[in-house]
């Protein structure tokens, strides 16, 4: 996990989500490939970490099947990325930070409980939590131009003849 929170530091260095993923061998140990946050780079809405990731391991190993492999990511996968791992038979799945607004897995539609989800991975959620939330967090704060005092209330004042 250290080296998926490596990558979404390396995302958010130009100004990418920080979201960060390694595949792993966890019989050999091996990282059989990494990825991290690319949509705005290459203007492609699927380069999530995930996706990236998985495609990078697909093509190293001449098999989209990734039975077996762990799967580390720094924030809880989406919908799609919880298909597309569904998809490739990922053996397990292993986030650092929730994602109540938009997760796949144990938030919003839960994607691996589905009657329609042929593939249901191993999945554990909470690993370095707190430094995958804190990355996230510094990220939004810094492109919003926020202090980091938990006050959420709007800088701006109402627009008049508008209610606060």
């Amino acid at each position: 996990m250290r080296m998926a929170l490596a990558l979404a530091q390396a995302a958010a260095d130009v100004d990418e989500v920080p979201v960060g993923a390694i595949l792993v061998d966890e019989s050999t140990g091996t990282v059989l490939a990494d990825g991290s946050n690319r949509p705005i780079s290459t203007c492609d809405p699927t380069a999530h970490a995930e996706i990236i990731a998985l495609r990078a391991a697909a093509k190293s190993l001449g098999n989209y099947r990734l039975t077996g492999l762990t799967l580390y990511v720094t924030l809880e996968p989406c919908p799609m990325c919880a298909g597309a791992i569904s998809l490739a038979r990922v053996g397990r799945v292993v986030w650092g930070a929730d994602d109540p607004k938009g997760g796949g897995v144990v938030h919003g539609p839960r994607v691996f409980d589905q009657p329609t989800c042929h593939w249901r991975p191993a999945v554990e959620g909470g690993l370095l939590a707190d430094e995958a939330a804190g990355l996230l967090k510094r990220f939004f704060r810094a492109r919003r131009g926020t202090p980091a005092t938990g006050d959420r209330s709007d800088p701006q004042p109402p627009v008049e003849g508008q209610s606060a």
